[in-house]
């Protein structure tokens, strides 16, 4: 087994990374441990604007990141310590978490912490989940990737994630918020996402004696920042890739009450519908009209909406005002 301790906290390149090695060690059995930045990693499956406080995250500079498994979103941060175990497909049963999970229970367990197994993904302790776990399966290999919470920010965790249901309507797999707790509540005093990650290479090397601890050499880093640039920091993958939705929201401004409604299919609006109680000189068809094909992102939305005499459409507004509509 080969063991990778990232040097990067750039959730753009540690998520390229995990499918980099897939390619790079076709065979070989791989152990890779990395920390983020403050960041939101999004399951393959998931509309992204649906999971995320879109407002707060680009506020905050939290980046946003598609994964190449199913599951749900999850929060990373300096507190948040997180884990990739690579083997060939086959090797292990694809639908049981437990094995890659065990290392982690044995630590804790040791530290007289009753941390356990329960459900089909979860490690929890005292009822409250402090790790989430996916797989994927791609070119003959199984990854099973988690992580752990030893002190995340918590309240970032719950901001950053809180969202307004009622916006989105589609079929994408949508997360499951259930109770989480940081380690740090368990842990000796001083305990840090650092010692937690030693430990943790330390049970590694204990149940597999021919393992090995080898650093990304300077072709790989540039082969994986290609990846990034090529994938997982373009707005295609991590919102253009969400399924087909519907999307709502209603304001109440000055100029009246104004609702909007958006068919998106690939993060492109297919269709838009404006109704209110606002008074215009031109149809608001046009408007609707200039914004069939664009991007649903909001730093395009907003340079249409600036390009536009909107007073025409709904009177006295501002284009901020128009622009919450689409968040």
């Amino acid at each position: 087994m080969l063991i990778i301790d990232s040097p990067s906290r750039n959730a753009y390149f540690n998520i390229a990374s995990e499918e980099y090695l897939l390619g790079k060690f076709p065979e070989e059995d791989i152990f890779l441990l990395y920390v983020n930045d403050p960041s939101i990693i999004v399951g393959k499956f998931q509309n992204t604007l649906a999971e995320i406080n879109l407002d707060y995250v680009n506020e905050h500079q939290i980046k946003v990141v598609r994964r190449m498994s199913g599951g749900g979103a999850v929060y990373h941060d300096a507190g948040n310590l997180n884990f990739s175990f690579h083997t060939l497909l086959g090797n292990h049963d694809f639908m049981d978490f437990s094995t890659f999970t065990q290392p982690i229970v044995h630590i804790l367990n040791k530290l007289d912490i009753p941390a356990k197994l329960e459900g089909r993904n979860d490690l929890l302790v005292d009822g409250k989940k402090f790790s989430g776990n996916a797989k994927l399966a791609k070119n003959g290999k199984m990854i099973q990737h988690g992580t752990i919470l030893i002190d995340s920010q918590m309240q970032v965790l719950s901001d950053a994630l809180k969202v307004n249901p009622l916006k989105f309507v589609d079929k994408a797999v949508k997360s499951n918020r259930a109770r989480v707790t940081n380690l740090i509540e368990y842990l000796p005093a001083g305990f840090t996402t650092e010692d937690f990650k030693e430990l943790l290479i330390e049970e590694i090397k204990l149940e597999n004696p021919a393992a090995k601890m080898i650093e990304f050499t300077a072709l790989d880093i540039e082969n994986i920042e290609k990846l990034v640039e090529e994938k997982y920091e373009t707005w295609d993958w991590n919102f253009g890739f969400s399924p087909n939705y519907n999307f709502k929201k209603a304001i109440k401004i000055p100029a009246g009450f104004i609702e909007l409604h958006l068919d998106v299919h690939k993060g492109y609006i297919e269709r838009a519908k404006i109704f209110g109680d606002f008074f215009a000189s031109r149809s608001i068809h046009e408007l609707e009209n200039l914004l069939i094909g664009e991007k649903h992102e909001v730093g395009e939305i907003d340079t249409l909406l600036k390009s536009i005499d909107l007073t025409t459409y709904f009177g006295k507004v501002e284009p901020a005002e128009i622009l919450t509509l689409f968040k």
